[in-house]
């Protein structure tokens, strides 16, 4: 398998999405927006975090109407794996591939932090070495990140909650809300379960030395099934 880490003008975390990949044996290769080919042959895409198009309009809004997000959207539909982290979950939604929409921390204060995760489901490429109700620490860092579903019970009753920010209890409190979130929403999936859109970065939590290596399960959706 092989990941394209698709690369907009103000994508910052693009290198550190492909070494994370590296790491777990999954090949992967950062791709610029216009090189829409390399994003059609891809086994998978990741849209990574940062500032496309530095936010103008909205987070995510100008990179989703791009031609590559065309491209995105057949791998989609084929059944690739496709990973939007941050601002790559940003664009997801703007494209409309995943519900809803981001906006403004409640906090309205840019949030740069460790956040507990609760695994929601597991029927996805991206949960699957998790059971049910199992807490990772996967770290955030954005401004926009208030998840606001077009139709909740929806995304409750498709079982397409991916992860919930939670207490050290595992319990979804306002405490542990860093963004305002609704119903506490950290991640969610598409309607055909091979897309995901999550606020922290998987990236971030790759390496003991950075505290965690949690991410890499979640990575770990790009790799074969059979590795385990």
């Amino acid at each position: 398998m092989t990941v394209a880490v698709v690369s907009f003008g103000g994508s910052n975390c693009d290198r550190d999405v492909a070494k994370a990949l590296r790491r777990i044996d999954v090949p992967a290769d950062t791709v610029w927006y216009k090189d829409e080919e390399e994003v059609a042959d891809a086994d998978g895409v990741v849209l990574p975090g940062g500032f496309s198009y530095g936010d103008y309009l909205r987070a995510g809004a100008m990179a989703a109407r791009t031609p590559v997000m065309e491209r995105v959207r057949n791998r989609v539909d084929d059944g690739a794996p496709v990973l939007g982290i941050c601002n790559g979950a940003q664009i997801l939604c703007e494209s409309d591939v995943v519900q809803g929409a981001y906006a403004q921390n409640l906090s309205a204060r840019f949030r740069c932090e460790p956040v507990r995760l609760r695994v929601e489901t597991t029927d996805t490429p991206f949960t699957r070495r998790f059971d049910e109700g199992d807490t990772v620490e996967i770290p955030i860092a954005h401004a926009e990140g208030r998840y606001v579903p077009d139709d909740l019970d929806a995304l409750i009753d498709d079982d397409r909650v991916l992860f919930r920010y939670v207490d050290e209890n595992g319990e979804p409190t306002d405490e542990a809300n860093p963004n305002g979130s609704v119903d506490n929403i950290a991640g969610i999936v598409g309607g055909s379960r091979n897309v995901a859109a999550m606020m922290p970065h998987p990236e971030r939590a790759s390496h003991p030395l950075l505290g965690t290596d949690d991410g890499l399960d979640v990575l770990a959706g790009f790799s074969d099934p059979s590795d385990g």
